[in-house]
C-alpha cells in the first residue's frame, strides 16, 4: 500500500477514534444527569417543603412567608445544587407540607427537599433518604403547670393529644398499651391545634418533641403556665431533611452541603440565631443551647437513624 493511504487510513482512523471518544464522552456526561439532579437540570427549579408551625424549624412568619432554622438549611442546600449544576437561571419553589403530606410529596416527586421537624428512622428511611442530622430531640409532653404532671405515670386515665402522622402519636400509644395507662389520646391536626387543646383544656398534655412544645410555649400567651416533662418517652432523636430514596446523585451533593455547613463556624452561628436568640415574628427566645450530643453531630455529620449514635 502506498504510504500516503497508510497516512490517510491512519488519519482517518484517528479521526473516527476521536469522534467515537466524543460520542463516548457526551453520552457519559448525558447519562450522569439522574434523579433529581436531572429534573432540576431540565426544569431550573428545585421544590423545598416548608411546615406552617414548626418553630423553629419550619414556620411562617409575621409576613406569612417561610421562615426557620430548618428552612435556612435547605436554602442553602439549593444554592449549593445550583452550583453543582452550574446554573444560572435557577428558582426555588415553595411548597406547604403537613404531618400526613411530607412523606408522599417527597415520594412521588413534587417536592425535592422537605424542610421542618422529621425524625430521621429506618421506618421511615423505607420510603424516604435523610441528609445529615441537624437536630436531636427527645419525645415529652407539656401541661399547665397547675396541672402537677411531670412524669408519664401521672397521665394515668388522662385525655392527651398529639399530632397525627407523627412518631410522637406512635410513641405515646405504644407506652399506653405497654404501661396500661388507660390513657384517651386525641389526633391534630397540626402542633398549634394539639397545643390549644391544651390551653382549652380539652387534652391535659401534649405529646411531641421536646423542642417543639419549648416553643409552642414560649410563644404561647402565658408562657410561664406551661411546664415540660421532666421524663423522656424516646431516646434522642434526630430530625433530618428529606429527600426521594435511591437517588444518590443527588443525596451525595446534599450530604456534602449539609456537612460543609454543619462542620464550619456557619452551622453554629446558624444554630444560636434560632434557638438562643429572639426570633421572628414575635421574638420569643426558646433559650436552648447546643447539647453535647448536637456539638458531636456537628462535628461528626451522620444520617444515622439509630439514636445509639448520637
Amino acid at each position: 500500500m502506498h504510504p500516503s493511504h497508510q497516512r490517510s487510513i491512519r488519519t482517518f482512523a484517528a479521526t473516527f477514534l476521536g469522534i467515537s471518544t466524543l460520542i463516548t464522552v457526551s453520552t457519559a456526561g448525558a447519562q450522569e444527569l439522574t434523579g433529581t439532579l436531572k429534573k432540576v437540570k431540565d426544569t431550573g427549579a428545585i421544590t423545598i417543603a416548608y411546615r406552617d408551625s414548626s418553630v423553629p424549624f419550619s414556620y411562617l412568619d409575621g409576613d406569612q412567608k417561610p421562615t426557620g432554622y430548618a428552612f435556612e438549611i435547605c436554602q442553602k442546600v439549593a444554592e449549593a445544587v445550583k452550583a453543582h449544576l452550574k446554573l444560572t437561571n435557577f428558582e426555588v419553589k415553595l411548597n406547604p407540607v403537613t404531618s400526613a403530606t411530607r412523606i408522599p410529596l417527597i415520594a412521588n416527586g413534587t417536592v425535592d427537599l422537605e424542610c421542618g421537624s422529621t425524625t430521621n428512622n429506618l421506618d421511615r428511611q423505607k420510603q424516604v433518604a435523610f441528609t445529615n442530622t441537624h437536630f436531636l430531640t427527645a419525645t415529652r409532653f407539656v401541661s399547665k403547670k397547675s396541672s402537677k404532671l411531670d412524669k408519664v405515670e401521672d397521665l394515668k386515665g388522662k385525655t392527651v393529644v398529639s399530632t397525627s402522622g407523627t412518631t410522637n402519636i406512635r410513641q405515646i400509644n405504644e407506652v399506653n398499651t405497654a404501661k396500661s395507662l388507660g390513657l384517651t389520646i386525641l389526633p391534630a391536626k397540626d402542633h398549634a391545634e394539639a397545643f390549644l387543646m391544651v390551653e382549652t383544656g380539652r387534652a391535659v398534655a401534649f405529646v411531641m418533641d421536646d423542642v417543639l412544645l419549648a416553643s409552642l410555649a414560649a410563644g404561647s400567651k402565658d408562657p410561664a403556665a406551661y411546664a415540660i416533662s421532666s421524663e423522656a418517652i424516646s431516646a434522642p432523636e434526630p430530625y433530618g431533611i428529606m429527600l426521594r430514596k435511591d437517588d444518590e446523585p443527588f443525596k451525595k451533593v446534599v450530604d456534602a452541603a449539609t456537612a460543609a455547613i454543619y462542620k464550619s463556624p456557619e452551622g453554629k452561628a446558624l444554630y444560636e440565631k434560632w434557638f438562643t436568640k429572639p426570633i421572628p415574628p414575635r421574638g420569643i427566645n426558646l433559650n436552648l443551647p447546643m447539647s453535647e450530643a448536637m456539638v458531636k453531630a456537628f462535628a461528626n455529620p451522620s444520617d444515622s437513624a439509630d439514636p445509639a449514635a448520637y
